[in-house]
C-alpha cells in the first residue's frame, strides 16, 4: 500500500477547488427531505431562496491540504423537525465529500435562515421553473 502512495506522489498532485466541494455539499444538502432551498448569503436580512442551478450558493468551504470544513446556509420546510433535518444534512454532506474527494471533513456547520411555508415553497418552485 505504501508503494502505491509513493507512485501517486511521484506522478504529481491532485487539487480540488473549493467550488467543487461546495457543489458536492450543495447537491447532498438539497437531496435531504425538509430542505426547501439554499440561501445565497450568510449575512442577516432577506434570505434568497435559490433553485437547483446554484448548488454552491449558500455553501462556504474552508480547505486545508487533507481536510475541509463546510458551512451551509439553508431554508427548512415548515413542519419538519429542524434538528433532524440539520443532522441529516450534516451526515449526507460529510459522506458525499469524503467519498467523492478523499478529504476528511472536520465540520459541517448548518445555519437555518428560515422556514418556508407550503404556499411559499410552491411559489418559489414555480418561479424557478419559469426561468
Amino acid at each position: 500500500m505504501s508503494d502505491d502512495k509513493n507512485i501517486i506522489e511521484s506522478i504529481g498532485s491532485i487539487k480540488i477547488s473549493e467550488e467543487v466541494i461546495a457543489i458536492v455539499a450543495g447537491i447532498a444538502a438539497s437531496e435531504v427531505e425538509g430542505v426547501a432551498g439554499m440561501c445565497s448569503s450568510f449575512a442577516g436580512g432577506i434570505a434568497e431562496l435559490l433553485g437547483k442551478k446554484s448548488f454552491a450558493k449558500g455553501v462556504k468551504v474552508e480547505l486545508n491540504d487533507t481536510s475541509t470544513s463546510v458551512d451551509i446556509s439553508l431554508m427548512v420546510s415548515y413542519g419538519c423537525k429542524i434538528p433532524d433535518v440539520a443532522w441529516e444534512v450534516q451526515e449526507r454532506v460529510k459522506k458525499s465529500i469524503e467519498s467523492m474527494t478523499g478529504l476528511e471533513v472536520e465540520k459541517v456547520n448548518i445555519y437555518v435562515d428560515g422556514l418556508v411555508m407550503p404556499k411559499e415553497e410552491k411559489t418559489a418552485q414555480s418561479e424557478e421553473d419559469e426561468k
